[in-house]
């Protein structure tokens, strides 16, 4: 049993050194605690935390302060005045915000703006609007282009021989050599969001054709060419079931008088400024008659605007008309939206690209409807990426003109074999064979 009570003691017999020290430091600890209260000095204090920071000695003040002392005096602070009437000034730097001056090489001043914020404003408004858009086209009318007109100014060509289709064309620089596309977008102006739309989203190398009633047309076309977009205005024009499908008390009438159709060619082309060309609202009928082609088409060639067709005409009678007038003009290769779903327009689209290839140029035009801007926005987006060049229809105009003016030159200079010609098996009528043995000829054809 001795055994079982010593075992279950050792762990208490573990902590009897410790226990004992403790005991004995606080008993030392008392007594001294003791004694000095007994016999020690009662005017010690005890140290504290915040008795023994001195304050800081006092500093002279020097000619550079700005106030005085209040610590010592109560006073409270107060600013110095400046002596005198002069004012405290800072040396190089204008007071106020007056405009100041620059001398110029030539000795004479310049003003310069000053810091006032609100000048600063304006001149931020005028720098924001002469610099918001790179690409934005100068305002029309242009002096010189225009003479008063029915409806507001008609364009001429100027005294210097500045077209209006040149003038009113956005430039282009792009690669001579890269595939070109051109696109014009009509019907602007009828719908405001989609023409919202197509100035604010679409590539400023993409066309925008108005409609010509639309109200505040001049607003609209302004609006485009400080977007960069070059600008055509639309004719309307006899369709083939006119006048249940009547574009307008001033259409373009195939079977109408010369004088007729000239006066509301006329109201029609003076309706706004700032277009390089006219295209055609419907008139599958009108485009038909060559005689009526070729009479708006003299008109404009003799003001210096250009034609576009959108390409639902008969092309040959366009070509034929255009090439007795000697107008600027083109037709579009493919419309884009006779279907309206995304993957037609796409397939569009593509078919463009593919004339670029093969054509070198491919000109394509739309309607202003919202599938049609935003099909062309997506896929103008990696042209450049994919090696076509997207340029405005003036641009491809141009190259047509240049490229067919080259092949007539190149087919004049050919050498022509009049033998050649005159033996060749279509030159002589097929029964001139059958005849000859009868000693009686056929004069050959001379309709080449």
């Amino acid at each position: 049993m001795s055994t079982a009570i010593l075992r279950h003691a050792k762990p208490l017999l573990t902590l009897r050194a410790p226990l004992f020290a403790g005991l004995a430091a606080a008993g030392v600890l008392s007594l001294t605690v003791a004694g000095i209260a007994v016999f020690g000095d009662g005017e010690i204090a005890l140290p504290r935390a915040i008795g023994g920071v001195e304050p800081a000695p006092a500093v002279e003040l020097t000619s550079h302060d700005m106030r005085a002392d209040a610590a010592e005096h109560g006073a409270p602070i107060r600013f110095l005045d400046t002596e005198g009437e002069t004012e405290v000034s800072l040396a190089g730097v204008r007071d106020g915000f007056s405009a100041g001056t620059t001398a110029s090489a030539d000795g004479s001043t310049v003003a310069t703006h000053g810091s006032d914020p609100a000048d600063a404003e304006v001149r931020h408004a005028a720098d924001s609007a002469l610099g918001a858009n790179p690409n934005a086209l100068p305002p029309a009318p242009i002096a010189g282009l225009t003479e008063p007109g029915p409806g507001g100014p008609l364009p001429v060509i100027a005294g210097n021989g500045m077209r209006p289709s040149r003038a009113y064309a956005r430039p282009y620089h792009g690669d001579p050599g890269a595939p070109t596309i051109a696109v014009v977008i009509g019907g602007m102006g009828l719908n405001s969001a989609v023409t919202e739309a197509a100035i604010n989203e679409l590539p400023p190398e993409v066309a925008l054709s108005f409609a010509v009633y639309t109200r505040d047309l001049q607003g609209w076309i302004d609006r485009a060419r400080a977007a960069g977009h070059e600008v055509l205005i639309e004719a309307p024009m006899e369709p083939f079931d006119y006048p249940n499908n009547d574009p307008g008390p001033h259409t373009l009438l195939a079977d109408g008088t010369a004088e007729e159709n000239s006066r509301r060619l006329a109201w029609v082309m003076s309706r706004a400024s700032g277009y390089f060309g006219v295209t055609n609202y419907l008139g599958a009928r009108f485009s038909a008659s060559q005689g009526a082609m070729r009479q708006v088409f003299g008109t404009l060639e003799d003001r210096g605007v250009a034609f576009l067709h959108d390409g639902a005409g008969r092309r040959s009678t366009i070509e034929a008309a255009a090439n007795a007038t000697d107008i600027e003009y083109a037709v579009a290769d493919r419309i884009l939206d006779e279907d309206l779903s995304p993957d037609a327009i796409d397939e569009r689209l593509l078919a463009l690209e593919a004339l670029a290839i093969q054509n070198g140029s491919a000109l394509g035009t739309g309607f202003a409807y919202p599938a049609t801007v935003e099909q062309i926005r997506d896929w103008a987006i990696s042209l450049d990426l994919r090696g076509y060049a997207l340029a405005p229809p003036s641009a491809v105009m141009a190259r047509r003109r240049l490229e067919a003016r080259l092949a007539a030159e190149a087919e004049a200079a050919l050498p022509h074999d009049e033998s050649a010609s005159a033996d060749h098996r279509w030159a002589h009528d097929p029964n001139e064979a059958a005849s000859a043995g009868s000693g009686h000829e056929t004069p050959a054809a001379s309709g080449h």
